[in-house]
């Protein structure tokens, strides 16, 4: 008798070699050509740091330069600050699905969050920040 394994599926980031047409590669490949030529390379870095963000990176700059010791802040600064704060939002998102799933529940609640905060000690600067 053969037994069966089943193994999670985990949602995977959109690739574009792997669907879509070749013709809306090429398209892309052709737009993001023209731009560089009509706008000159730091533009083009902008664009780059853009499309290798999920948060939009005029939103970031405006939070940074609410602080009043913030004057400038550079395009690497906000994308960088941008790319940590992804990177934690993940960190803590996957932390809190472990305690979401041994309640057998697929969506996470505050109350996972509240038990990953309290449980790794990377997150105790979080504590109490979640109270009402």
């Amino acid at each position: 008798m053969a037994a069966t394994v089943a193994t999670p599926v985990t949602p995977t980031e959109h690739d574009p070699d792997r669907c879509g047409s070749e013709e809306e590669g090429r398209g892309a490949e052709a737009e993001e050509e023209s731009s560089q030529q009509q706008t000159g390379p730091a533009a083009a870095a902008a664009a780059t740091h853009s499309r290798l963000s999920k948060l939009p990176l005029a939103r970031i700059k405006a939070l940074m330069k609410t602080d009043p010791d913030v004057s400038l802040a550079s395009q690497e600064s906000v994308f960088i600050i941008a790319k940590a704060t992804e990177l934690f939002v993940e960190m803590i998102a996957k932390d809190a699905l472990v305690y979401a799933q041994q309640g057998k529940r697929k969506t996470l609640q505050r109350k996972d969050l509240d038990n990953a905060i309290e449980a790794i000690d990377e997150f105790a600067f979080l504590e109490g920040t979640l109270d009402q």
